[in-house]
Parts: C-alpha cells; structure tokens; sequence
C-alpha cells in the first residue's frame, strides 16, 4: 500500500495529512527517507521521527456530539494560543485516532473519529457524494429566488460553484430563518461561504445526519464507539 495509506491506517494523520508529514522528510521505510507515493510491504520497517511503526493495525470508530468551540484536528497549528481541539473530548483509554472531515470551530455536530484510513478515505472523497444533513439558521428572511440559488448551486470564490443541494424552510420569523441542507460535498465552511455569496449571514450552524447515522441520544461534548451495526452501515455506503 501507498505510503500515505499505511500512515492513515496507524491513525497518524488522515491521506492528505500524511502527504504533507511524508513530504517533510519525517518518514523513513528501510532507512530511506520516503517520498509521496511510496509503497510500503508487511516486510518493510517504516519509522516516523525516529520511532518505528507497527503493522499491526487495531480499528477504532468513534461518534461525537461536537461543540462549538474546538476545532477538527489532532493538534492546534496555531501554537502561541493554543485552541481546544475535538481530540480532549475522546474518552480515556482511546487510540490514536483522526476526524473524518471537518466542522468549522463556530460549527457542532456530528463528527466521525477513526485510524480506519480506507473508511475515512470513502466517506470524504467527493466521489462518493455521502450525503451530509445540516440545521442552519440565518439572519432575516430568505426569498424563494435566493434558496432556488442555493439548490442549483452557488459561485462561492471566482470558478468555484457548489453542487446542487437540497435545501427547505423549516421555520421562519422577520428576524431569523431555520433551514435544513443536504450536501453531497465538504468544501471548507461550504454553507456559510453559499449563504454569503447571496448576502446572508449564518448564526447557527449543526451537522445532524451522515447518511442515516444520527445523533440520536448523545448529548453535546459526549462521544461513543460506532456500533458494529453503524460500522457496517457506513463501509457499505
């Protein structure tokens, strides 16, 4: 398997995050340093910074409630005023894992932990076109001109448009505008860029379904392990 691949599967980093460790020299298979595309065998001893890594590979799912207020990555880049990150709410004793996907720090909500790279691999490529339900609220009112925008689809950075979605009113006031959105994809803040792009702001912002898999009974800030159920469900996606 591929380098990156082998990486995702210890639960490093997902694909892209292992290309990027990959191509700053930190990883070496037999003693040489390896570059992106690298295979890597059962036989093959493969070290990152110094440190060998094992093959043997123990799968773990986790389903998180989360909150607002922490961010979707094992570590804070931004190291002089370190943020909370969603790795402090996994329970005790859990492995080396990695979000699958991102919610923005202002964002909760459903949010998939996993070492199971290929599984991680499925459910974010857009190819696969899982779809993502959302709950969103807005300032103001929205008219049917602009939400028929937002379903065909909206140029949200010049040459960017995003895919047609499924978006419906579910409450409305003078002040505010309750929505439910379905994607098919996972461009970065994706649904506050759409909503911006037709001069709406969003206030509210929750990740509630990925394909079927809910948030049924898991309080925010709590995590659980997938059922063996929830994991067959989602790897036949």
């Amino acid at each position: 398997m591929r380098i990156n691949r082998f990486l995702a599967e210890q639960g490093i980093a997902s694909r892209r995050g292992a290309d990027e460790i990959v191509a700053a020299g930190r990883v070496t298979v037999n003693g040489a340093v390896a570059v992106p595309g690298t295979e890597v065998g059962a036989e093959d001893t493969v070290m990152l910074d110094g440190k060998i890594l094992s093959h043997k590979v123990n799968y773990e799912y986790y389903l998180l409630n989360k909150p607002k207020g922490y961010i979707c990555t094992v570590q804070d880049e931004k190291t002089d005023r370190p943020r909370k990150t969603v790795m402090e709410l996994l329970p005790k004793g859990a492995g080396r894992v990695f979000p699958v996907g991102r919610l923005d720090y202002e964002s909760e909500g459903l949010l998939l932990l996993t070492n199971d790279g290929d599984l991680a691999f499925r459910l974010t490529t857009p190819k696969s076109e899982v779809e993502k339900t959302y709950h969103v609220r807005i300032e103001g009112t929205i008219t049917p001109a602009q939400l028929n925008h937002i379903r065909a689809g909206v140029e949200i950075e010049k040459g960017v448009v995003t895919k047609k979605c499924k978006a419906v009113v579910i409450e409305t006031d003078k002040s505010y505008t309750k929505l439910r959105i379905v994607l098919t994809e996972g461009k970065n803040r994706e649904i506050r860029r759409m909503f911006e792009a037709i001069g709406k702001n969003v206030t509210f912002l929750k990740r509630t379904k990925l394909g079927d898999l809910t948030l049924m009974w898991l309080d925010r800030g709590a995590c659980r392990k997938l059922t063996p159920e929830e994991i067959y469900y989602l790897k036949n996606l």
